[in-house]
């Protein structure tokens, strides 16, 4: 269970409430060994079956095997090795006999490959397979398979060569043939094209091969996989910056050398997903720059996925960390609101005090205008004059008044005396039903269109279209901010069991479970997970009690409002969410419901 707002004693959380010395390393996350899921095994533990070939030529589907050899090896030791001459059913050319030795002679009586091939792979069965030139060697394997109809496995395939350009340099070696390499790492076999001498030699340069590469923190499968990718050296060795991390759900925090906060991030897997910016699956050029910059990883483990997504908001918000797309000050996005003062218009600002009329936030300025724009057939003013209530003797209507665009309450006694009931009517458009100020661009755009003047119908067009957005958003948030306190249940499968916190995730593989939340005034208060089978009702009972205290708005526009509320609304919409309590002064959009302590039996997928 997770307070959200208050860090149980001993865990502070960075981006909260305090974040003065937020970015200690994380209680818990220690390291301990991995399961496969996470890295796969350490390379010391990974079984490698080198396999060399000789063919009768280049091409796997014109030309035919004629040797097989290959040497199983784990941790350095030899466990065992299979060799056979293969009958290619075609003579061999004298080039390749000059070349690897095999006569036509020593092929009578040689095996198949229709036997030889599945006695290879029931050899090579759960390894990796390790060639020098891997493409000629497995395409050959591939085919004849394909020949006979057999299953290709597809296992994992390591290619020397590959791995010698990562890490073999031009002025180390003239090239990366067998031979050569053979040579520059010593050897204890020397290659003579026969495909066992071929494969035991290639084992020694594989384990040549890994132990520079550990030094770039190549240490388990999953980082062979992209051990050759163009990773500069100095940022492939960066991986170090993830030792230590946990291998559970939760947020992660990129830190400069001044511990400057530069990326924050959600993952299922924190220690996996780190890893994962240090390898070429990590394709955005600023990523890359910010990677470079790092200097420390921070994380934060949650219990459920909604909890991390809340907490980077959260966190973005707070630092601003230069590397992250979302908006970092959604404090500073436009509202359009009604102002407060004797002939009240509508005005954009940055913030709503409690109580007032207003619609957003918007995206942006532009589409702040543009709604600014749709809401003039309101008919209220659109001078930004601050006017007294009744009009001064002698003044003119502007522009707008004298199109009729406005009721002129600055020039005209009688516009002034009715102007609240403008007022009134426009409130009523942006807060409950928008018909009026819809039905007259609706008008206006048919004229419009009917002229082809489509360009400027287009304009009204955007214009309606970005008012009635805010609208939108602003009566989708209103219920959940008002609302004192929403606690909902959300139904989470086995399939879901790498977002569960470590404590209860064995009961979540095996029967899935019931993710809680409690949220006041659309922010979230308090997270928690609980197995099925379990009386959830203390679970419900601990997380109400423990959650943070939230006072209600006094206005609009805060840090993270928005766009925490916002998340937590998609949540509740997702399909298996299971309303528990709301309370709220008018009750909002919803019923609380309470029940007893086998509620949930009645709504259990």
């Amino acid at each position: 269970m997770t307070n959200l707002l208050t860090p149980p004693p001993g865990r502070h959380v960075p981006g909260t409430t305090d974040v003065s010395d937020g970015l200690e390393v994380q209680p818990g996350a220690v390291a301990r060994q991995l399961s496969f899921e996470d890295l796969g095994p350490p390379l010391s533990e990974v079984t490698f079956v080198v396999v060399d070939l000789e063919t009768t030529g280049g091409s796997a589907t014109a030309d035919a095997i004629t040797e097989i050899g290959a040497v199983r090896v784990r941790g350095g030791e030899v466990l065992g090795e299979f060799g056979t001459l293969v009958d290619p059913g075609r003579p061999v050319p004298p080039m390749i006999t000059v070349l690897t030795g095999i006569t036509n002679t020593m092929l009578v009586g040689a095996p198949p490959i229709g036997e030889v091939l599945p006695a290879f792979l029931e050899f090579a069965r759960g390894a990796v397979l390790v060639a020098h030139n891997a493409r000629f060697d497995v395409g050959f394997l591939r085919a004849a398979a394909r020949a006979m109809e057999l299953r290709w496995p597809g296992p994992q395939v390591v290619d020397t060569v590959q791995l010698a350009r990562a890490v073999v340099p031009k002025d180390e070696a003239p090239n990366h043939k067998l031979s050569t390499l053979a040579r520059l790492f010593h050897a204890t076999i020397e290659p003579d094209h026969r495909a066992l001498t071929d494969a035991r030699a290639t084992v020694d340069v594989l384990h040549a091969l890994l132990e520079r590469l550990g030094s770039l923190g190549v240490t388990h499968l999953d980082d062979l996989a992209t051990a050759t990718d163009p990773v500069p050296p100095a940022r492939r060795r960066k991986v170090s910056l993830a030792d230590g991390l946990p291998s559970a759900p939760g947020v992660y925090l990129f830190l400069g050398p001044r511990e400057e906060v530069l990326y924050v991030g959600t993952a299922t897997n924190l220690r996996r997903r780190v890893r994962q910016y240090f390898t070429a699956s990590e394709k955005r050029r600023r990523m890359g720059e910010m990677v470079d910059l790092a200097t420390r990883v921070h994380v934060v483990e949650c219990a459920t996925p909604l909890e991390a997504q809340v907490r980077e908001l959260r966190l973005i918000a707070t630092h601003a960390p230069p590397y992250n797309r979302r908006s970092k000050r959604p404090d500073r996005l436009p509202w359009l609101r009604l102002t407060d003062e004797a002939l009240p218009r509508l005005s954009i600002v940055r913030s709503v005090p409690a109580g007032a009329v207003a619609v957003g936030p918007f995206a942006s300025r532009q589409s702040a205008e543009q709604a600014l724009e749709a809401a003039t057939g309101l008919g209220l003013r659109g001078c930004t004059d601050r006017l007294p209530r009744l009009p001064i003797a002698g003044r003119s209507p502007c522009m707008l008044g004298q199109i009729g665009r406005c009721s002129a309450p600055c020039a005209d006694e009688s516009a002034a005396l009715t102007y609240h009931e403008v007022v009134a009517a426009a409130a009523a458009a942006l807060t409950t039903d928008p018909e009026p100020v819809v039905s007259e661009l609706l008008r206006r755009m048919g004229e419009l269109s009917a002229g082809e003047r489509f360009e400027e119908a287009a304009v009204l067009r955007d214009q309606l279209a970005a008012l009635l957005g805010g609208i939108r958003r602003t009566q989708r948030l209103d219920p959940l901010v008002r609302a004192s306190q929403v606690i909902a249940a959300r139904w989470v499968p086995p399939s879901e069991h790498t977002w569960i916190a470590r404590g209860t995730r064995a009961a979540a593989e095996a029967r899935g479970g019931w993710e809680f939340m409690i949220s006041r005034h659309g922010r979230l208060c308090g997270t928690a997970f609980g197995p099925a089978g379990l009386d959830p009702m203390p679970v419900v009972s601990a997380l109400e009690a423990t959650a943070a205290h939230v006072d209600p708005p006094t206005g609009r526009g805060g840090a993270a409002d928005v766009p925490e509320s916002e998340l937590l609304l998609t949540w509740l919409e997702r399909p298996g969410v299971r309303l528990i309590a709301f309370d709220s002064p008018d009750g909002g959009w919803a019923t609380p419901i309470r029940g007893g302590a086998h509620w949930l039996d009645r709504v259990s997928p």
